[in-house]
């Protein structure tokens, strides 16, 4: 095993030279990039139709193609589930990861293609393992297995020759049958649907292997991590993997979590590493060691990239800017054209610049309010569609309400949090809140999967908050007036907390 990490070390190593390259040229390497995407896409229907066979650089790019949310592209991107080749990049598609936190639909559902799953997310997934093994030589990473959480695979429900699922999934189901010697548990647990019946297989697969790295949501895995102690009787994982290592985390903020990873897993050598992964592609991975939250962002992956100004987020056609017009510590909404057939995309995210030479990014929010702390991704849409199908059934109205997590404490689980100050109080409370549940559930699959049998996420908790709350709230803030609103969703407790020292 030290010949073959010895071996795997010195191949991964050598990536580094090639990340090096766009670090230095970063301006030419995504010409290169728009240039390529541009015309292998512009005999398919999406580049017939915007004229891409016509356009010559990225300001003609912007001036002929508009920007897209998921709702715009829904009809190319179902054109393309039904089977129909050439229709937002070159060929057939035979994998949709899905996704949610759409405002038409339960699901999204992503065009994976072959290009992206090879030069974007595989990808990705190398060169996180390239960048570790720079950051720290003496690694023993390859002496033992990966430990992943995945999500789940169907059938396409519109053609029999695609699938969708998890991007996490689609990656899994593709690798070469040498990866499979290299990770736990094996493919048929890893993509077990039933959460419950999965975490229970995982645990059992994986506690007399030599795990010693680990990647996926911090959600799932903790709740793993959790299931291992209480079967084997152990204190903390060491002592069920004593050459554990690495964590790759991403998905959601890992802030909530870090101290109690730090806790299950006491020791030195046990490092975190941050990836900007997401259904629409690999974005960023943390280069540097002692560093939270700050990430490379990754120029050769197939991914052209512009961004929208926070001063631009509500224009119904914002401009944007280049990758050489950005500033540090402005907010911009993330816009990309992808190798997946995703052009100039609104992916939803927020980001940073932290750096620019070379340029590297933290993730500051989302263009909506959303509530993503475990992976449920709740957005503003989602929870006003069941505050009002919970307010019918109880006869209830209501003038304010927000919401925010329950992190995880212990063995304790997560949740969601409402303050909501009543016009006419519900009939029943208990009703009121199972019918918010249940309705969330409903319209979003991946607070559903959180959901199911209290696994990862507890029943809503529901705070009634007396009249005038949210009022003096906004008076105390010192936001009084109509242009100032409540934040709906908030992926951090401080407007909740604030609020609840109200009530």
């Amino acid at each position: 095993m030290e010949i073959i990490n010895s071996i795997m070390t010195w191949v991964m190593k050598k990536r580094i030279h090639q990340i090096d390259l766009f670090r230095k040229y970063p301006h030419d390497v995504q010409g290169e990039l728009f240039t390529n995407l541009i015309q292998t896409a512009k005999n398919t229907s999406w580049g017939k139709k915007h004229g891409y066979a016509d356009i010559a650089s990225p300001l003609q790019f912007r001036q002929q193609v508009p920007i897209s949310a998921y709702e715009d592209l829904f009809p190319e991107i179902e054109r393309a589930m039904k089977g129909e080749p050439d229709v937002l990049w070159p060929g057939a598609v035979s994998w949709f990861a899905k996704s949610s936190g759409t405002t038409n639909a339960r699901s999204k559902f992503i065009p994976v293609t072959k290009d992206s799953l090879e030069d974007c997310h595989y990808k990705g997934g190398k060169d996180m393992l390239s960048i570790y093994a720079n950051l720290y030589p003496d690694t023993k990473l390859f002496s033992g297995k990966a430990l992943s959480i995945g999500g789940s695979l169907r059938e396409n429900e519109f053609n029999p020759n695609a699938q969708c699922g998890d991007v996490s999934a689609i990656l899994m189901n593709n690798l070469p049958i040498w990866a499979e010697f290299a990770r736990t548990p094996p493919l048929k647990v890893a993509l077990m649907d039933k959460w419950e019946e999965k975490i229970e297989a995982i645990a059992a697969a994986t506690i007399s292997e030599n795990v010693t790295s680990m990647s996926g949501v911090p959600t799932w895995t903790y709740v793993l991590l959790n299931r291992i102690l209480d079967i084997t009787g152990k204190k903390n994982i060491l002592e069920v993997w004593p050459n554990l290592e690495l964590f790759t985390h991403g998905a959601v903020a890992f802030g909530p979590y870090r101290q109690l990873f730090r806790e299950i897993i006491p020791a030195d050598q046990m490092h975190y590493l941050e990836v900007y992964n997401a259904s629409e592609g690999f974005f960023g991975i943390q280069d540097q060691a002692g560093t939270e939250d700050e990430m490379l962002l990754m120029l050769d992956y197939g991914v052209y990239y512009e961004f929208i100004p926070a001063e631009e987020f509500e224009a119904e056609q914002p401009q944007t800017i280049s990758l050489g017009e950005v500033e540090l510590n402005k907010n911009y909404a993330l816009v990309i054209s992808t190798n997946a057939g995703l052009w100039r995309y609104k992916i939803g995210d927020t980001v940073k610049f932290t750096n620019l030479e070379p340029y590297r990014i933290k993730i500051s929010g989302r263009t909506k309010h959303f509530i993503n702390a475990f992976g449920e991704e709740v957005i503003i849409e989602n929870a006003e569609e069941a505050i009002k199908k919970a307010c019918q059934a109880t006869e209830a109205s209501i003038s304010n309400f927000t919401a925010a997590p329950v992190y995880f404490e212990g063995r304790n689980r997560g949740g969601h949090e409402w303050v909501i100050e009543f016009a006419r109080q519900p009939n029943d409370i208990q009703t009121f809140t199972s019918i918010l549940d249940n309705t969330l559930r409903e319209i979003n699959s991946d607070y559903d999967a959180k959901r199911q049998n209290d696994l990862a996420l507890q029943a809503p908790l529901i705070r009634v908050a007396p009249a005038g709350t949210f009022h003096r709230w906004l008076q105390q803030k010192g936001k009084l007036g109509g242009q100032h609103k409540v934040p709906r969703l908030s992926n951090s407790r401080e407007h909740l907390e604030e609020l609840l020292q109200i009530v």
